[in-house]
C-alpha cells in the first residue's frame, strides 16, 4: 500500500494533490494555481502564475482526506442506481420504471393510475434523487468522469463532509434552477450538482490566484455553459442554478468558516444555500 501523501511543508496534513513540477505533496494553504497545474510555493515562478498567498485554512469539522473517498463514493451510488434500475426491467436509457417515475424531477405529473406526482404535490425528494438518475450510459458516464476529475481536487482542498454537503447542496440548487427555466420538462441528472463543483473551484481559483476572468475554472465553466445552451435538451437552468449554489456553498465555507467566534460558521452557512434552494423551489410549484 502506498505512504500517505503528506505536504511538504506541513507534514502533519495528508493532502491528495501534489506539485505538477516536483510531484511533492501540497496542502491548501501551500497550492498556487497556474496554467500548468497546482504547483508548490518553490516551483510557482512560472510565466502567468500569479503568487497570493491562500486564505488561512478553514475551521470547522474538516476530514483529512486524500483519496477521494467521497467522489468514489458518490460514483459508485450514481452507477449502482442505474445498475438497479436496469435490474428492475428499465430500458437502456432508463427514462422509465419505478425509480425513475418516483425520482425524476418535475413540478406536476400524473403516475400511470391516474394519481398526481411531482414536487408541487409534495413529493420534495425529488430535488435530490433526481441528481442520482441519468438518460442512459453516455449520459452518466460523461457526468461521472467530470465527476472523477473535477470532485478529487476539491475533496482534497475542502475536505470530505464539506465536499459531501457542498455535493449535495449544490444539486438542490441545480433542482431549483431546472424547475425555474422549465417546471413542467422531467430533468434528471448529476450535471447540476457538478455544475455546482465548478463554481466552488472558481471561487478557489480566485481566492488563490487573484485572477477570475480567464482562468483555467472560468474557461472550464464558459465552455460547458455554451453547451448547455446550444445543445437541445439540456437543462440549462439547472447548471445556472448549481453554479451558481456552489460558487455561494463555496464563499459560505471559506469566508465564514474562518471566523474565530463561529468555528461551525462556514457549515452553517453551506447548509443556508441548500435551504434556500429549497425555499425557491417551493416558491415557483
Amino acid at each position: 500500500m502506498p505512504d500517505t501523501l503528506r505536504c511538504y511543508r506541513h507534514p502533519d496534513r495528508e493532502t491528495g494533490v501534489s506539485c505538477s513540477e516536483c510531484g511533492r505533496g501540497i496542502c491548501p494553504d501551500c497550492m498556487v494555481f497556474a496554467p500548468v497545474g497546482i504547483r508548490c510555493p518553490d516551483h510557482a515562478g512560472v510565466p502567468g502564475a500569479t503568487r497570493v498567498r491562500a486564505p488561512r485554512r478553514m475551521r470547522g469539522p474538516v476530514l483529512a482526506t486524500g483519496d477521494a473517498l467521497v467522489t468514489k463514493a458518490l460514483i459508485a451510488v450514481n452507477v449502482g442506481i442505474y445498475l438497479i434500475q436496469l435490474g428492475m426491467g428499465a430500458p437502456l436509457s432508463a427514462n422509465s420504471g419505478w425509480i425513475y417515475e418516483h425520482g425524476a424531477l418535475v413540478a406536476n405529473a400524473v403516475y400511470g393510475d391516474g394519481s398526481p406526482a411531482g414536487v408541487g404535490q409534495g413529493e420534495w425528494w425529488r430535488l435530490m434523487t433526481s441528481a442520482f438518475l441519468h438518460y442512459g450510459p453516455l449520459h452518466l458516464g460523461l457526468n461521472m468522469l467530470v465527476l472523477w476529475f473535477v470532485g478529487g481536487p476539491i475533496e482534497a482542498a475542502i475536505g470530505r463532509l464539506q465536499f459531501l454537503t457542498l455535493y449535495l447542496v449544490s444539486g438542490l440548487a441545480g433542482s431549483a434552477g431546472a424547475l425555474i427555466v422549465s417546471p413542467n420538462a422531467i430533468t434528471v441528472g448529476a450535471s447540476g450538482a457538478i455544475f455546482g463543483l465548478f463554481g466552488a473551484l472558481a471561487v478557489l481559483e480566485y481566492q488563490h490566484t487573484g485572477v477570475l476572468i480567464g482562468g483555467p475554472a472560468f474557461t472550464l465553466i464558459a465552455i460547458n455553459l455554451v453547451f448547455s445552451f446550444v445543445v437541445p435538451g439540456i437543462s440549462w437552468g439547472g447548471h445556472v442554478g448549481g453554479l451558481i449554489g456552489g460558487a455561494l456553498g463555496m464563499l459560505a465555507l471559506s469566508r465564514l468558516g474562518r471566523t474565530f467566534h463561529a468555528e461551525y460558521a462556514g457549515m452553517i452557512g453551506l447548509v443556508a444555500v441548500g435551504v434556500l434552494s429549497v425555499a425557491v423551489a417551493y416558491w415557483r410549484v
